[in-house]
């Protein structure tokens, strides 16, 4: 029943709020256009539920061929582009994996989807991750904030790969194992509330 009624408020939300929005993503798109070289949409390949691959759907932030270079992102990465650093901060970029959940390839909540790089390095225990939908937000997105920030410049994908990447995936697995309809509730007002405190500068990279 849960699953039912998840699908449904994902497909509700999400088309209203693609509607809604409307005048906000066409201002975007074309400030993101208009910005530099290249397409107005990121399509990245992530790894959904059951190991299934999609395309990831985010306002393009970084120069075309950035993740050439690495998929993780420094504190100030030269290959942001100077209005993605903008719509990085609000995480407007983010907007349109609205998208992807109308597709049904992603829900509001659940467990942020990774690039194969990481979801390879999956033990026993995180493979459970890949057994729900992933989702826009999780206890990871909130914890996590700011992580550019918090892994700084200097080597930042090893320091993820070291120290954070298993925190979030505990995180992630908190989400799965405790999961229900009053929990994703829960999850987008305290999303809402960190986007509003970290758009305020009030949250403090550690």
């Amino acid at each position: 029943m849960y699953e039912g009624l998840k699908r449904i408020f994902d497909l509700v939300a999400a088309l209203l709020g693609f509607i809604f929005l409307a005048p906000l993503l066409v201002a975007i798109a074309i400030v993101v256009k208009l910005d530099s070289v290249g397409p107005v949409l990121y399509l990245g390949e992530r790894v959904g539920l059951h190991g299934n691959r999609f395309r990831i759907c985010k306002f393009r932030t970084m120069c075309v061929g950035a993740e050439i270079h690495g998929t993780t992102t420094a504190a100030g990465d030269t290959r942001i582009t100077r209005v993605g650093r903008f719509i990085r901060k609000y995480k407007l970029d983010e907007l349109p994996q609205l998208i992807n959940v109308i597709r049904g390839e992603m829900s509001l909540v659940g467990p942020r989807p990774e690039v194969e790089e990481h979801t390879s390095a999956y033990n026993d225990e995180e493979k459970l991750i890949l057994t729900v939908i992933p989702g826009i937000t999780d206890y990871s997105s909130i914890r996590f904030v700011k992580l550019n920030e918090i892994l700084g410049s200097e080597n930042p994908h090893e320091l993820f790969v070291t120290k954070y990447r298993s925190e979030k995936n505990l995180l992630r697995l908190e989400y799965v194992r405790n999961r229900s309809f009053t929990e994703d509730l829960k999850i987008l007002a305290l999303t809402l509330i960190a986007l509003i405190r970290s758009a305020a500068g009030r949250v403090e990279p550690e």
